[in-house]
């Protein structure tokens, strides 16, 4: 009977935070498809705790078009990703948002959107947003289809420093995945 007890605070901790699309809209004009969502999610706290100690994370957002066939397989026709780097400075206790279309590398930022917060949550808030985010453009959409969006957004563990990437293999307290798929009308049929 004691042992059951102190399982089942320990089974509870493990237990990965809930993570969610709370609203994902797309908006189709004739220059493509525009994406906008609020992810609801807690960042892991082992990822909170690194970044408390000046280790950046990093994440990234993915959506793929594709438009529906009835005689064959789907068929991909964009593919789009957008990369976040957060990052909290401790002398100045100022957290640091960058936002980029291509990967971050060790040669320097390169061309980003880059945005300081006073806190935590700010910031994190900042990441949970996505506006008006352009996913396709118009000439790759077809007007009297049907499309299917997939939207993924997760914690990109392979950004991390080397000794992290060895250590959170296969460890729950470092997962975040957030993920939704909605379809999108013909224009016709409007």
């Amino acid at each position: 009977m004691a042992v059951t007890c102190w399982l089942a605070p320990a089974a509870w901790a493990t237990q990965p935070a809930t993570a969610e699309v709370g609203e994902l809209r797309l908006e189709r004009s004739d220059e493509g498809i525009y994406l906008s969502a609020a992810l609801q999610f807690d960042l892991p706290e082992l990822a909170e705790d690194a970044l408390y100690k000046g280790i950046p994370m990093f994440f990234v957002a993915d959506a793929v078009v594709l438009r529906d066939r009835w005689y064959w397989s789907d068929r991909q026709v964009a593919e789009t990703s957008r990369y976040f780097r957060l990052s909290y400075q401790p002398l100045t206790r100022r957290w640091r948002l960058n936002i980029s279309p291509v990967p971050f590398t060790n040669s320097g930022l390169g061309v980003v959107l880059g945005q300081n917060f006073d806190n935590y949550a700010d910031a994190l808030a900042s990441i949970q947003r996505i506006s008006h985010w352009k996913i396709a453009e118009g000439s790759e959409i077809d007007s009297n289809a049907m499309h299917t969006v997939h939207f993924r957004f997760r914690l990109d563990m392979s950004q991390l420093p080397r000794p992290f990437q060895i250590g959170v293999a296969g460890r729950t307290g470092w997962n975040l995945l957030v993920s939704s798929s909605q379809r999108l009308g013909a224009e016709s049929a409007k």
